[in-house]
């Protein structure tokens, strides 16, 4: 199945095919990600740690995510209507000020790029209203919940939803993104048990990241699948060690042409 609005999304969920999703920073692993016939292309504010350097993904603007979001969307090389869903992140300080602020932002991504949608981290009440308000403009908003990477400061990087208080809160908030229109929700790094039970309670797709096999689909930082991430996250198992193999290739290749 081909998808060409968020919205047709549901229909994975109503058929019960698992959504693939996969990051992207750059021409290459667009290319890479259309070639895999991921579903979702994920522009995702990590590209600052893959790419840029940063240690976290606070640093990276608008104006990089708009750059970025290029580079990948010109990396496809199907049709237009037969490339994967491509979706950017809206990074830090892009929808925490205010709700004006978050349509001007979200809409230069979408006037600007190939994304038809923005993803956005939490369900605070202050983000519940940017949310409303980019859905009521005409913009889709995939949702984000559990482990906030934005918020590290705040929560740090553990698990989240490990007590009954923490799991309440982020149920009740998947119900709540569900209510305001988000076309699919990421949940990241939660319970298994907690995933399966949100699953099942909403009818937009849930899309897991280290939060067990009960998703509608999952998502993936491709860099941590191929091995090229200096710090694996414990709940992706690269595929390949992408980092040693291509660095002995390439020390093999240096070492080669010296002895020539």
């Amino acid at each position: 199945m081909v998808v060409m609005l968020p919205s047709e999304l549901f229909k994975y969920k109503k058929n019960s095919q698992k959504i693939i999703a996969l990051t992207a920073w750059d021409s290459i692993s667009g290319s890479l990600a259309e070639q895999s016939k991921a579903d979702i292309v994920l522009v995702g504010d990590s590209l600052a740690m893959v790419c840029m350097g940063y240690k976290s993904t606070l640093p990276i603007t608008l104006d990089n995510m708009i750059y970025h979001t290029n580079a990948v969307s010109r990396g496809f090389s199907n049709p237009i209507n037969d490339q994967p869903l491509l979706i950017c992140d809206m990074p830090f300080l892009t929808y925490q000020c205010g709700e004006d602020k978050a349509v001007e932002y979200a809409g230069k991504i979408i006037q600007n790029t190939y994304a038809k949608g923005v993803k956005i981290e939490g369900a605070e009440p202050e983000i519940q209203n940017v949310i409303s308000r980019l859905i009521r403009m005409g913009i889709p908003v995939m949702g984000h919940i559990g482990l906030t990477p934005q918020s590290y400061l705040n929560i740090g990087l553990k698990k989240q939803g490990q007590n009954s208080e923490s799991r309440a809160k982020i149920l009740r908030n998947a119900c709540i993104l569900e209510k305001l229109g988000c076309f699919a929700i990421v949940l990241e790094h939660i319970p298994e048990s907690l995933a399966k039970e949100i699953q099942k309670q909403l009818e937009i797709p849930t899309i897991g990241i280290g939060a067990g096999n009960f998703c509608d689909g999952q998502v993936r930082v491709t860099a941590d699948l191929l091995g090229l991430s200096d710090e694996q996250p414990p709940f992706c198992k690269p595929i390949i060690e992408g980092k040693s193999l291509l660095g002995e290739k390439l020390k093999k290749w240096v070492t080669t042409e010296r002895l020539k």
